[in-house]
C-alpha cells in the first residue's frame, strides 16, 4: 500500500553532461563534501493515502485545472504534482470554512479537545512517513524531520489540551443589580499561510489553537511544501475533524498573489496568520486593512548570539551549532549575528571551527550520516554567496568553507574580521553562515544586537547573574535564550517585536489570538 518515488539522481554541472549512479567517482572527486547524495537511488516511501496531491476542500479532495511540481531540494528532481489551487478554489474554502463554523463553535470544548488529541495521535502513529515527507520536499536531515513531527504533534496535545482551559471572567460590578461578565467567543474563518521551512509545525501550531478556540480555517501552505500540508489534512479528516473545519489549498508561486488575494481580502474571513517575511507580511497587513481583520503575523528574525567573557565556552560553542546550522540555517529563530567579546574570541572560534568539522555532514537528507542538508532552492544559495562575497570584499576572513557546492547545496561557512558595515550584518542570512564579529563591552553588545528594525529571538551565554538580568531584559527580542540555543517548545510564547510580527503563537496566549471578549452586562436583577 506503498507508493515509492525512486529519485535516480541526476545532477548538471555543464548542459550536456550527466553524471548519475555509473559515475559516482568523478563526482566524489569533484565535490568530496557532498560524497553520495547524487549517486544513490533515494526512495520516499509514503503510505498512498498520505502521499496527497489534490486539494482539500469541505472534506473532499478537489482538482484544480493545472498542476505544478514539488521537488526534492537535494537533487532537483520531481517527487509529485499537486493540483495548483486558484481563487476559485481558495473561494470555495473560504466558503466552506464559514458554513462549517457556525455547526464548530457550538461543539464543547471537550469534543473540540477530543478530536485535537485524536489527531495528534494519528500524528504520533505515521511519525516516520510524515518525517519523510518534510525530508524529500524540504530537504533536512531525517533526524530533523523527525523531531519537527513531534513538535508538530507537540502543539495538537497543547491545545487539545487548552482547548477547555479557555475561561471567561466574572467582574465585581459596581451596581447591586447587575452582573459584569466577559465571553471568551472564537472569531470565525481564519485564513491559515505558512512556510517552507517548517511545512508541519508551523500549521499545527496556528491551526491547534485555532480549532481550539472554535474557528474553522483555510491553509494555504508554501508551494515548496504542499505534501507535508495535504498529509496532516488526510490525518485530520481520519481523525473525524468535520467536513469545512479544516480546508487546505496548495498552489504555485504564479497562484499565489490571487490566492492571497482571497484569503486576506474576503469579508467572510475573520483572521489572517501568516508566517514569513517581513516584506510579505506588510502586503498581508495591507489587504487585511480594508475589512480590519484580526492578524498574527509572525515575520523575520535577524537574532543576535553573544558570547560573553563569562561564559563557559564549550556550552556557547555546542548552543552556536545547534542554534544556527539546524535546518542549513533556515529558520526564523536561528542565529545570524555571532558577538564574542575579546577575552575569549580566540577560543571561541578555534572550537566552533573544530565543532564544525566533526559535527556537519552535508548529504541528502535521507542519508542517515547527514546533518545539514541543501537548501531550498538556488535562490536561497545564490543569497548566502552574495553576502560572502560582500563580508570578503569589505576586509573579512573565511575561516571555513565560503562556496557553493552543485545545486543548492552550501558549505558550512566561518567569518571573522566582520563588522556591522557588511550585508550578513543587516538582513537575514537563512543560510549555514557564521558571521563573527569582536567586542569589547556589554554596552557595545547591546547596542550592535538592538541595531537593527526587527527582534524575534536573541541569545548569549554568560555565568554573570548580573549580567543574565541586565542583558535580557535589554535585548529588544520577543524571545531570549539565556546559555540555550534551542528555546521552541509549546508551552512557551513565540512571537516577536518590532517589525519581527504581531501576537504569539503556542502557549496559552496562542488560543488568545483566536478569541473575541465580549462583554456581557446582566442588569436588572433583585438585590
Amino acid at each position: 500500500g506503498c507508493i515509492c518515488v525512486f529519485l535516480n539522481c541526476v545532477w548538471r554541472t555543464d548542459p550536456l553532461i550527466d553524471f548519475c549512479s555509473g559515475d559516482c567517482r568523478f563526482f566524489q572527486e569533484m565535490l568530496p563534501s557532498v560524497p553520495s547524495v547524487l549517486c544513490r537511488n533515494y526512495s520516499m516511501d509514503v503510505p498512498a493515502p498520505l502521499l496527497r496531491t489534490q486539494g482539500y476542500v469541505d472534506g473532499r479532495w478537489v482538482s484544480a485545472a493545472s498542476v505544478f511540481p514539488v521537488l526534492d531540494p537535494a537533487t532537483g528532481l520531481e517527487l509529485a504534482r499537486v493540483s495548483d489551487c486558484g481563487p476559485e478554489e481558495a473561494k470555495q474554502a473560504v466558503d466552506a470554512a464559514f458554513r462549517a463554523f457556525h455547526t464548530w463553535k457550538q461543539t464543547t470544548a471537550k469534543e473540540r479537545s477530543v478530536l485535537l488529541r485524536k489527531w495528534f495521535d494519528l500524528l504520533t502513529l505515521h511519525r516516520e512517513h510524515l518525517a519523510r515527507l518534510i525530508t524529500f520536499e524540504c530537504g533536512k536531515p531525517l533526524q530533523e524531520s523527525l523531531g519537527e513531527v513531534t513538535y508538530s504533534a507537540s502543539f495538537l496535545e497543547w491545545f487539545s489540551e487548552e482547548a477547555r482551559r479557555i475561561y471567561g471572567d466574572i467582574v465585581p460590578s459596581s451596581a447591586n443589580n447587575r452582573k459584569v461578565l466577559l465571553l471568551k467567543q472564537p472569531v470565525g474563518v481564519a485564513s491559515i499561510i505558512t512556510p517552507w521551512n517548517f511545512p508541519s509545525a508551523m500549521i499545527t501550531r496556528k491551526v491547534g489553537a485555532a480549532l481550539a478556540a472554535g474557528c474553522t480555517v483555510v491553509v494555504k501552505p508554501a508551494e515548496d511544501t504542499p505534501l507535508s500540508a495535504l498529509a496532516l489534512a488526510e490525518l485530520a479528516d481520519q481523525a473525524g475533524i468535520p467536513p469545512g473545519v479544516v480546508n487546505v489549498v496548495p498552489c504555485s508561486r504564479d497562484r499565489t498573489p490571487s490566492v492571497g488575494q482571497v484569503l486576506c481580502s474576503d469579508p467572510l474571513v475573520a483572521k489572517i496568520s501568516f508566517t514569513g517575511s517581513t516584506a510579505t507580511g506588510k502586503v498581508l497587513l495591507k489587504m487585511a486593512a480594508d475589512t480590519v481583520k484580526r492578524v498574527s503575523m509572525e515575520l523575520g528574525g535577524h537574532a543576535p548570539f553573544i558570547v560573553f567573557n563569562s561564559a563557559d565556552v564549550g556550552k556557547a560553542v555546542g548552543g552556536a551549532m545547534a542554534s544556527k546550522f539546524r535546518n542549513s540555517g533556515q529558520t526564523c529563530v536561528c542565529s545570524n549575528r555571532f558577538l564574542v567579546q575579546s577575552g575569549i574570541y580566540d577560543r571561541f572560534v578555534d572550537q566552533l571551527s573544530r565543532a564544525m568539522d566533526s559535527e556537519l555532514r552535508l548529504g541528502h537528507g535521507a542519508e542517515p550520516d547527514t546533518t545539514l542538508g541543501p537548501l531550498i532552492n538556488s535562490r536561497a544559495a545564490e543569497k548566502v554567496v552574495h553576502q560572502i562575497s560582500d563580508a570578503v570584499s569589505q576586509g573579512a576572513t573565511v575561516l571555513k568553507g565560503g562556496k557553493r557546492l552543485d545545486g543548492s547545496f552550501m558549505q558550512p561557512t566561518l567569518l571573522a574580521g566582520v563588522t556591522t558595515d557588511m550585508l550578513c550584518t543587516k538582513e537575514e542570512t537563512f543560510g549555514p553562515l557564521v558571521p563573527i564579529i569582536r567586542f569589547e563591552t556589554e554596552e557595545e553588545a547591546l547596542a550592535i544586537a538592538n541595531g537593527t528594525d526587527v527582534g524575534l529571538a536573541g541569545y548569549f551565554y554568560s555565568q554573570d547573574v548580573g549580567q543574565i538580568w541586565r542583558v535580557a531584559e535589554a535585548l529588544e527580542v520577543g524571545m531570549v535564550g539565556v546559555n540555550e540555543g534551542l528555546l521552541s517548545t509549546p508551552e512557551a510564547a513565540f512571537g516577536g517585536i518590532k517589525q519581527s510580527g504581531l501576537g504569539r503563537e503556542g502557549s496559552m496566549y496562542g488560543v488568545h489570538e483566536y478569541l473575541e471578549v465580549k462583554y456581557m452586562c446582566f442588569g436588572g436583577l433583585k438585590p
